[in-house]
């Protein structure tokens, strides 16, 4: 009896520490391959190839030759099933454009927040009205830059296909023209095993 205890205390032991989860760090930049929906390396790849594809296409290059053209980024449509958080494409997107040195942008997400601190300023009574800013004073944007994120899925048994297409366009505001344009296509291919694995 007290063997059957030893070995039933012995498993459990096991079973305990088998079941403890661990937590490291690891490379952001590393491949992602968790599963078939949208990540990480879908993220870096589709800002590495929309940035590098406008800061080098002659047009944008002309435009950027002797001046800092100021841009606001609209929000992303997401046109795929998944929720994804598109915000986090455009942040990288305009944040490695800005960090170029070649545009300045405008936070159109936050324009509302702006308009209550100028009215405050002005209007509230209890800021120094030598130091309070003017409205009126800001400059609008020359270039609106905006894309769409689309997917088609596929299952065929145990094999799931999942094709993400990433579009995006710079507009001249004043003219409607529109500037620079490309897109990033991924595929993901996930077969699970008869295990369900």
């Amino acid at each position: 009896m007290k063997h059957f205890k030893l070995i039933f205390l012995l498993a459990a032991a096991i079973g305990l520490a088998g079941c403890q989860s661990k937590v490291q760090y690891g490379d952001a930049t590393e491949v992602e391959t968790v599963n078939e929906n949208f990540g990480s390396t879908d993220l870096q790849a589709i800002t590495s190839k929309m940035v590098d594809s406008m800061l080098t296409f002659p047009p944008v290059m002309v435009l950027t030759a002797n001046d800092r053209p100021i841009v606001f980024v609209d929000k992303i449509k997401n046109k795929t099933s998944e929720h994804i958080d598109t915000e986090s494409v455009t942040d990288s997107i305009s944040n490695k454009l800005l960090r170029s040195g070649k545009f300045r942008f405008i936070d159109m997400t936050k324009v509302d927040s702006v308009r209550k601190q100028l009215d405050y300023q002005n209007n509230a009574g209890m800021v120094d009205p030598s130091t309070a800013i003017n409205f009126g004073r800001q400059i609008g944007a020359q270039y609106m830059l905006y894309g769409n994120l689309s997917s088609i899925v596929k299952q065929d048994g145990s094999t799931t296909d999942v094709y993400y297409k990433m579009t995006m366009r710079l507009m001249d505001l004043e003219t409607g023209l529109i500037e620079w344009s490309d897109e990033k296509e991924i595929r993901k291919v996930r077969s699970k095993s008869f295990l369900g694995l």
